[in-house]
C-alpha cells in the first residue's frame, strides 16, 4: 500500500545527494528527552496516538512518510509522511509526522495529548542524502560524515542541524529500508 509523501521538486542531483525544494508542509510534532535510538520510538507512540484517533473528534489520520527527527534546538523540521526525521541536541529530539495534504491547520483535529503540536513548515530547500539499512546512531553518523564531505566538496552551504528521515515501518527488512539525512541549504 502506497504511503503519501510530501511533494518536492529536484533542483539538482549529484551521484551522492540531491537538492530538493519542498513547499509548505503541515506537521504534528513532539519533543522527547531521550537518546538517538530511543527518541524515535518514544515520540512515535505519542504521535501515533494522535493520528490513530487520540484527538478531540476521534478522527483517524492516514500515515504518511517520512517521519523526521531533529534536535529540539531546531525550530524547523519535516514530518510524518515518510520519513521520520532525527536531529540531536543536549535536550533531546524533535520528531515530526507530516500530515496528509488534504488537511489544513484549521481542519486538523485538536490533539488530546498536550505534547502534540501542529504547525505549518515553510517552503524550504534541503540537500538530501539517501541510504538503506539499520537505524542505528553509528550508521547515521557514518552516513552524515559521508554526506557532509560531499557537500563540502561541492561548496554547498547548509544551515541548522541535520534531520534523520525514516520512510519505512520497523517491520521492513533492514536492507530494504529507505533512510535520508536532510540538511537545509543556506540561501
Amino acid at each position: 500500500m502506497a504511503i503519501e509523501e510530501p511533494s518536492f521538486s529536484v533542483i539538482s542531483k549529484t551521484e551522492s545527494y540531491e537538492i530538493r525544494k519542498y513547499g509548505p508542509i503541515i506537521v504534528a510534532e513532539t519533543k522527547v528527552d531521550a537518546d538517538f535510538e530511543d527518541a524515535g520510538n518514544q515520540a512515535f507512540r505519542i504521535l501515533a496516538g494522535y493520528i490513530f484517533g487520540g484527538n478531540k473528534t476521534k478522527t483517524k489520520i492516514a500515515m504518511t512518510a517520512p517521519v523526521n527527527q531533529a534536535s529540539k534546538a531546531i525550530s524547523e523540521k519535516i514530518a510524518m509522511t515518510a520519513p521520520v526525521s532525527l536531529s540531536k541536541s543536549a535536550n533531546g529530539f524533535l520528531v515530526q509526522f507530516t500530515m496528509p495534504k488534504e488537511y489544513t491547520l484549521e481542519t486538523l483535529p485538536i490533539p488530546n495529548d498536550a505534547r502534540v503540536e501542529l504547525r505549518q513548515m515553510p517552503t524550504r530547500t534541503v540537500a538530501v542524502f539517501t541510504y538503506s539499512g539499520f537505524w542505528s546512531e553509528s550508521r547515521y553518523l557514518e552516513k552524515l560524515e559521508e554526506f557532509q564531505k560531499a557537500l563540502k566538496k561541492n561548496a554547498v552551504q547548509t544551515k541548522g542541524v541535520p534531520e534523520f528521515a525514516r520512510y519505512n515501518s520497523p517491520f521492513q527488512i533492514w536492507f530494504l529500508r529507505r533512510n535520508e539525512i536532510w540538511l537545509e541549504v543556506a540561501e
